[in-house]
């Protein structure tokens, strides 16, 4: 299997036919074996119908059906965990992505990517509800992560089989997958596409998303940079704290003995002892993390390093 073309979808049943037909025109001018996964996200549409009746003049097409809806995010895992091409694409159902931009996308990871992301660069969206606030999150996205990207919410993506089975997601964090990537060393690149204008269903999305993006957004951070070293997120503002509580002390001590200051009624004694065990805290909560990484990394015996290829072992090409 060449190409794995993942698909989640909810609800998106006047779609779906017209969809499988652009993809099966793209795919038609490649010669690349492909299969179309596509994840029901617990639909109570006849989506999963016309995809059965779909599968008579393409076979290709495959779906599986959660029994309730999980989450744009679950749905993507499910498809990566299925996904058997040696080039995985995402896409969305509601054919705002274009399914004729598919094999760009494949000559860009057969240039030596590792994953390609689409670029709405001229977004068929409304501005002050949907193309202003994913400019402003694009951007704090790209500062937060370091990975400059122009368009983080578009789902067209391809990546690397071995990239797509290593990219662990979990909540909202699909929008998240070049960072999640990037974290294990993946060299990414940008592809200018097609977008279009929703035709026919409904928007699964609102301004109201905003707020677990800014949640995703600091989970992402603190796994990229401390998953492995939590203690260092922790016992910087721990040992921050404490040595400014210390010094408070240390000026209220020499204050009380050498000036005869009376402290019985200075605020300031008990902030600074507050500064102490806050700090004390904190550094707690770094050792507790640091034991529950040794855990999570040797009882499933999981590496803490990812190798690309390797040169001049058995079995290496």
């Amino acid at each position: 299997m060449d190409v794995s073309i993942v698909i989640p979808f909810l609800n998106e049943s006047p779609n779906l036919k017209p969809l499988c037909d652009e993809i099966k025109a793209a795919m038609d001018t490649t010669d690349k074996a492909y299969e179309v996964l596509f994840i029901d996200d617990g639909s109570t549409d006849d989506g999963v119908e016309i995809l059965d009746a779909c599968r008579a003049e393409m076979p290709e097409i495959k779906v599986v059906c959660f029994r309730r809806n999980f989450g744009q995010t679950a749905a993507m895992v499910a498809g990566l965990d299925y996904a058997q091409g040696e080039i995985v694409i995402t896409l969305d159902a509601d054919r705002q992505n274009d399914p004729a931009d598919i094999p760009a996308m494949i000559n860009k990871i057969e240039e030596g990517y590792d994953m390609a992301c689409g670029w709405r660069h001229d977004r068929q969206d409304t501005y002050i509800s949907r193309k202003l606030p994913s400019m402003m999150a694009n951007r704090l996205i790209s500062k937060i992560t370091d990975v400059r990207l122009h368009d983080y919410g578009c789902t067209l993506k391809a990546m690397r089989k071995d990239l797509a089975k290593r990219v662990t997601l979990y909540g909202e964090m699909h929008r998240f997958i070049p960072a999640v990537a990037s974290g294990v060393g993946a060299k990414i690149a940008e592809v200018k596409v097609n977008h279009r204008a929703r035709t026919a269903g409904e928007s699964k999305y609102g301004i109201s998303r905003t707020f677990r993006v800014i949640l995703d957004l600091i989970t992402v951070k603190f796994l990229l940079r401390f998953h492995a070293r939590p203690l260092h997120f922790f016992g910087m503002p721990g040992l921050a704290l404490g040595a400014f509580g210390g010094a408070l002390l240390t000026y209220l001590t020499i204050a009380r003995l050498f000036f005869g200051v009376p402290l019985g009624d200075r605020p300031l004694l008990i902030f600074a002892f507050m500064l102490i065990v806050i700090g004390l805290q904190f550094i707690l909560f770094g050792l507790i993390g640091e034991m529950q990484t040794r855990t999570y990394y040797e009882s499933q015996d999981k590496p803490i390093y990812h190798v690309r290829r390797t040169v001049g072992f058995d079995g290496d090409d």
